[in-house]
């Protein structure tokens, strides 16, 4: 392929780009705390970003990197808190082992039932999907509420997720929240400040679907 531009790209083949990328963070990333287990997701992270400083912010629960492998292996739901999570995920690696992306923030029942409690729509489907799954993964990369009433859900005993990747990115409540979940002693996978959002969500489970896969080789 022949670009019209001064600059040509190093290589057109997306394996080899992916690969080169690869190389490049963990070069420019230098010495760093993570595991072995833990280092393809901050990868992938960082991939996704391109931010050093977002991928060195990662927080990981001891046991949360095989929590999340063995239950998408197991077939968990997989719930996110908004439609940019849930598109972004690679499907296949989850519906393979009788999994599912899940999300309710835009039913019509959780919009109802938000206006009557004058509350946001994130809080009540975060309810929704704790009544509907037991034992999910829940990824929330854009809404703090629903990350705090997942907090609280679980202090209270009413919801059990497998794994929480907690990542809201925003100003009001995020980096607050994130605080909150590294309190629990549950599996989760998170990060310090006020960096996060969609994208973010989305590497964190697709390292993770690839590391399933990985271990069923």
């Amino acid at each position: 392929m022949n670009f019209n531009t001064d600059f040509q790209p190093v290589t057109t083949q997306p394996q080899e780009i992916e690969e080169k990328s690869f190389k490049i963070i963990t070069e420019e990333l230098g010495a760093h705390p993570f595991t072995d287990e833990q280092f393809p997701i901050v990868q992938r992270v960082i991939h996704a970003s391109a931010d050093f400083e977002l991928g060195r912010s990662l927080v990981f629960h001891p046991h949360a990197v095989q929590a999340g492998i063995r239950a998408i292996r197991e077939g968990r739901a997989l719930v996110a808190d908004v439609q940019m999570v849930q598109v972004g995920i690679s499907k296949p690696r989850i519906v393979k082992y009788g999994g599912d992306v899940h999300v309710y923030i835009s039913d019509p029942d959780v919009a109802a039932k938000a206006k009557e409690l004058n509350t946001t729509r994130a809080i009540v489907s975060v309810r929704k999907a704790c009544e509907a799954h037991d034992g999910a993964i829940f990824a929330i990369g854009n809404a703090p509420t629903a990350l705090l009433e997942l907090i609280r859900l679980v202090k209270e005993g009413s919801a059990k997720p497998s794994l929480i990747v907690g990542v809201p990115v925003g100003f009001v409540s995020a980096a607050e929240s994130k605080e909150e979940l590294m309190k629990l002693d549950i599996p989760f996978i998170t990060n310090r400040g006020r960096k996060g959002g969609s994208p973010v969500a989305v590497a964190v489970i697709n390292a993770l679907s690839i590391l399933a896969d990985a271990q069923g080789r």
